[in-house]
């Protein structure tokens, strides 16, 4: 129950800070619509005594009353309605917000591979778009329910005191009700991984990447048949539990229905005996009925905020686990040229849960102004040094140093905006060309030179040439008038995003040429090297290359052999032919499939 009084009371400060004035204008028609109901009630009974004693103008009177609080009660609901759901919209779309920001606000990436996570996630997507506008529902009928419950009670005790208990058997359907949520909700969180696993179903039939596949492959009746099984799987769980909670629920309502009837019969009973009026049996009738219906609505009420409860619960958790927006705490700047470079000292690293280490013991020196090739089979951590250089993780042991200070101590979102990268698995930005490009540097956005610039360093400006609407065309097909580009091109894009920051101390290439063929590939990494060479003159930019092909590495600086999760060679390619280690031995691998 407390936490469904702390949902509550999150949700009323949510709408107070979000649109003071619509809360309290809905309030108040709230309260004119709650009063309305008991009261009339109260008329109802005394139109019927006026109608039994044949006093006409009391009885014309009465009835204009009993209109006018229908009207009230009609109208206030009405209006009330309107401004709420409005509030709630806005209310809700700050919390959209916030799960944006809680996702890609923190400096790390671990929890996106949180298993955990990607259950709540999901879950909490789902409710956020359902309890908008149902929880602002629920809390106004709430205060609603507040007053007519206090209204019918003092009405009830005034024509019998004991009738002062028929509210008291609300109590045994709220507890129950309570318990069926939780058995719910509980089950939400079971199937989490099954919604997902058929969200991803449906996510590879639309998609266009994916479409070629699925129809050489057949794939059709098998995602069909996954999809089935996977909501046979969310069907059976949801029905089981629906149905324990549905008789829970129906146990509930019974132990207020048998209180309902004997309340009733007491005031039956006590106007036969000529110690209650017809009006007070029409009075307790109506009341009675107000009550099973405040009963209904309160377990009703009831489940909406215990599924709130869990939302919040959810958002919270997701909240501690991310952690607070990173911020401008510590005093040390990230450096705008190298003088040294970076040092990694017995760094090593495993993730959260695996015990198994994906780098160990790296001791490396990447020399301010070179240009670093790191080759390496798959798996063997490339991509994971790259992490750990961006400061999405930190070492598990060891640090990393640039120019004698360790890395985690410099403001993180100062060197995020001193590096540049570009990884293996780029976004598909579906915006206009110019902006897909120019968010690679944010105060540049619109800067159609800057861009240019960057897609000439890239050879990317022949796929603008080709475009409908040059730099002003809308990429993706998220949108009728968008432009589909292929994979290669949607990664020249992406590499264009990279060169659009002018002085990075620190450029990183990850995979960046996958998507193009070896000969492009070399050219371009051609082209990559006399970029570098600008930067580290400029600023003593390090400049990382990562890839598979070690022909196209060979131009660097130095070259990074990992092997066996470390360091198994460094030096540059003359160096490490001569040696005949396992650089050369997969160098001369690579080159006989091209003979």
């Amino acid at each position: 129950m407390r936490d469904t009084l702390q949902a509550i009371r999150e949700l009323a400060r949510l709408c107070w800070t979000t649109d003071r004035r619509k809360l309290v204008v809905a309030l108040l028609l709230m309260l004119a619509e709650a009063a309305a109901a008991p009261v009339t009630a109260l008329v109802l009974g005394s139109l019927t005594e006026a109608v039994s004693e044949a006093h006409a103008s009391e009885v014309l009177q009465l009835g204009l009353l009993v209109s006018l609080l229908v009207i009230v009660g009609l109208t206030g609901n009405h209006f009330a309605h309107v401004l709420y759901f409005e509030l709630g919209a806005q209310a809700f779309l700050s919390l959209d917000r916030e799960l944006i920001d809680l996702s890609n606000g923190s400096a790390g990436i671990a929890h996106h591979e949180n298993a955990e996570y990607s259950d709540r996630i999901t879950v909490l997507h789902q409710e956020l778009n359902r309890i908008s506008s149902n929880s602002m529902v629920a809390l106004w009928h709430s205060i609603s329910l507040a007053i007519g419950v206090v209204c019918t009670t003092a009405l009830l005790v005034d024509t019998n005191p004991w009738l002062l208990f028929l509210p008291f058997a609300v109590f045994p359907p709220v507890l129950l009700g309570r318990q069926a949520e939780r058995i719910i909700s509980s089950c939400r969180h079971r199937m989490a991984h099954h919604t997902r696993a058929a969200q991803h179903i449906i996510d590879l039939a639309r998609g266009v990447s994916s479409a070629k596949e699925l129809r050489v492959l057949g794939l059709r009746s098998m995602l069909q048949s996954r999809h089935a099984e996977s909501w046979r799987e969310i069907t059976r769980g949801l029905w089981l539990a629906e149905l324990r909670a549905t008789v829970l629920r129906v146990a509930g309502q019974l132990i207020f229905a048998v209180a309902y009837i004997a309340g009733t019969l007491l005031v039956v009973r006590a106007a036969v005996q000529d110690e209650a009026s017809v009006g007070d049996v029409v009075l307790v009738i109506v009341l009675a009925a107000q009550v099973n219906q405040q009963a209904t609505t309160g377990v009703t009420l009831l489940r909406e905020f215990q599924r709130l409860a869990e939302t919040l619960a959810d958002l919270r958790w997701i909240r501690a686990l991310v952690g607070q927006r990173p911020s401008s705490c510590s005093t040390i700047e990230a450096p705008s040229r190298l003088i040294d470079g970076f040092r990694l000292r017995d760094v090593s690293f495993h993730y959260e849960g695996s015990d198994v280490p994906v780098l160990r013991d790296v001791n490396l020196h990447l020399p301010a102004g070179a240009m670093v090739g790191i080759v390496g089979e798959n798996g063997a951590g490339k991509s994971t040094l790259v992490k750990l250089l961006c400061r999405f993780y930190a070492p598990s042991t060891g640090v990393i140093e640039v120019d004698g200070t360790d890395i985690h101590r410099l403001d993180v979102l100062e060197w995020h905006s001193a590096i540049s990268v570009g990884f293996q698995d780029f976004s598909r930005f579906e915006l206009t060309a110019g902006r897909t490009v120019g968010v690679g540097d944010l105060p540049r956005l619109d800067d159609r030179r800057a861009v240019e610039e960057a897609l000439d360093r890239t050879r990317a400006s022949d796929i603008v040439d080709q475009l409908p609407d040059g730099l002003g065309t809308r990429l993706g097909r998220s949108f009728s008038d968008g432009t589909e580009l292929s994979g290669g091109q949607w990664q020249k894009m992406a590499l264009g995003r990279t060169m659009m920051r002018r002085h990075p101390v620190l450029l990183i290439l990850d995979e960046p040429t996958s998507a193009l063929d070896a000969q492009a590939e070399y050219q371009l990494f051609r082209q990559y090297a006399e970029s570098a060479r600008t930067v580290a003159e400029r600023a003593g930019a390090v400049t990382v290359l990562v890839s598979h092909r070690f022909s196209t590495v060979r131009m660097a600086d130095l070259i990074i052999v990992l092997s066996g999760n470390t360091v198994a060679e460094s030096g540059t390619h003359a160096a490490l032919i001569a040696a005949d280690g396992v650089y050369a031995s997969l160098y001369r691998l690579q080159a006989d499939q091209y003979d």
